[in-house]
């Protein structure tokens, strides 16, 4: 996921102790080349926005800070636009400057140089408002908020919207990438589930795009991330929500097979779209281990779902009926923030005795190994859905994914470490895992050797043929006509 489904809660204090908190980036001096610009867009600015210069301003170390430590960058500055008329302003002081920027919703990227420069930051906090339209069926979201106050904000209308499975994952990343959730067995990817967005283009004009307004831009923005301008709000579609049922098991290492076995049964013979899990199998403290998320939309599953998981003995156990919101918070998701990390995916047909034995195998063969560069933490992501998920949209609606013949199901490695002279061998280490297990599925029968990657999972230096596949020439046609001089080229991201 966006955020790795980390740790066992019997873990958690532990790493808060010993492991270094968020860093906060060291004051420095605004480089000259860019201050000029900053300046700039501190004087064409409303009052509405702010900018924030390195040294002991904490809203400078807010907007620059990212969860991963290794995706921040010092920037000469960063400015929190309080208007879309204010975001057009600055792209087009950037434009004229030809200034480097970055884009950052929450700042849950582990890829560097994505959502953090050396030239300006924009930090999109202020847009945080959530206003929901009954009549519609429909919550504008802004693209500063984590989904948990989006969460939060809908709990008292009973509704909900299709978005993060975890506590601090920011709505824009998530949403512009495709977005995998609770509920997409029941409704697809959070990008099937949008009906419009506010869009600053490159050369500074606030449109709204729809289906019927400008249906290709429409298509692009639902996976295109921001090639395309940057995106102020979202026009999400909500459903009804009751309480629901599930939380967080953890289970130590004597007990892997029979999480494996419950696994590979539920994955192939779970039909009930309400019905989720998802094990996190996490090397940690010298020892493999799983974090298990269960999860029934409604509050209580019908008997016999979860029988195989509630079987195996545990270490902790924290199921109930419980508020969505509740449910997503159960898990200590944060706990790993604060460090260098990586993620990267292997995209499967279904989950098998083979694959699930694969990645205990990765889990304790890189935890062994990395432990010794500094890894901290050690994690596979199963995400077994159901295999209809993409029959959500129809064919060639969103940009993400490419084709809707066949569902994919993400697996994300995520590694954590402390030593930046680490990270070449960390993100080496997560392609080679990448590559075992692809070659794994590939052994079993499984047609996966050109199946697209999730890019909020993917790794920076993978080909962006395969996130996009043949959708790439339309959104290269598309990334050029709304954006001919190439101002979004100047921030960091999957660059059409």
């Amino acid at each position: 996921m966006r955020q790795s489904l980390a740790t066992a809660t019997y873990l958690a204090a532990f790493l808060a102790a010993a492991l270094p908190s968020a860093a906060e980036p060291q004051p420095v001096e605004a480089r000259s080349d860019y201050a000029s610009v900053c300046k700039a867009i501190s004087k064409a600015v409303s009052s509405a926005s702010g900018v924030h210069w390195p040294g002991l301003d904490p809203l400078y170390s807010k907007d620059v800070g990212h969860w991963a430590t290794s995706s921040s960058a010092q920037s000469a500055c960063s400015v929190e636009p309080g208007t879309a008329e204010d975001v057009g302003t600055i792209l087009q002081i950037l434009a004229k400057n030809k200034t480097p920027f970055a884009v950052k919703g929450a700042g849950h990227t582990t890829n560097p140089g994505f959502s953090s420069t050396p030239g300006v930051q924009i930090a999109m906090y202020r847009f945080s408002e959530v206003n929901y339209d009954p009549d519609n069926n429909v919550a504008e979201v802004g693209a500063g908020l984590i989904w948990d106050d989006v969460y939060a904000a809908l709990e008292p209308y009973a509704v909900n919207v299709v978005g993060g499975r975890v506590s601090g994952v920011g709505v824009a990343g998530f949403t512009l990438g495709g977005g995998y959730s609770w509920k997409t067995n029941q409704f697809g990817l959070t990008v099937d589930n949008l009906s419009g967005f506010e869009l600053v283009l490159p050369n500074g004009t606030i449109t709204s795009v729809t289906q019927e307004s400008n249906p290709d831009l429409f298509w692009g923005l639902k996976g295109g991330f921001n090639n395309f301008g940057i995106v102020t709000k979202f026009n999400l579609t909500t459903h009804a929500q009751t309480e629901v049922w599930g939380g967080l098991i953890t289970i130590t290492e004597d007990q892997l097979d029979k999480v494996n076995e419950a696994t590979v049964k539920f994955s192939q013979t779970v039909t009930d779209p309400k019905a989720q899990v998802l094990p996190t199998y996490n090397h940690l403290l010298g020892q493999p281990g799983v974090s298990l998320l269960l999860f029934y939309d409604y509050p209580a599953p019908p008997e016999g779902i979860f029988d195989e998981y509630l079987a195996i003995p545990y270490f902790t156990k924290d199921i109930k009926t419980r508020t969505f919101l509740d449910l997503v918070k159960s898990a200590p998701a944060n706990v790993t923030g604060g460090q260098r990390a990586i993620f990267h995916t292997v995209s499967l047909l279904e989950y098998t005795d083979n694959i699930m034995a694969a990645v205990l195998n990765e889990t304790k063969f890189w935890g062994e190994r990395l432990s010794w560069q500094s890894g901290t933490f050690i994690s596979y992501d199963v995400e077994p859905f159901l295999p209809t998920i993409f029959a959500h949209g129809a064919e060639d609606s969103t940009a993400y994914p490419p084709s809707r013949a066949t569902g994919l199901l993400p697996l994300n490695i995520y590694y954590a470490w402390v030593a930046d002279l680490a990270d070449s061998d960390m993100q080496e280490a997560a392609r080679a895992s990448a590559a075992q297990l692809t070659q794994v599925a590939l052994a079993e029968g499984q047609d996966i050797s050109d199946a697209p990657l999730y890019s909020n999972y993917a790794i920076f230096d993978t080909p962006i043929e395969r996130v996009y596949g043949a959708n790439l020439p339309k959104l290269k046609a598309l990334k050029a006509q709304y954006d001919p001089e190439n101002i979004m080229g100047l921030a960091g991201g999957w660059k059409f």
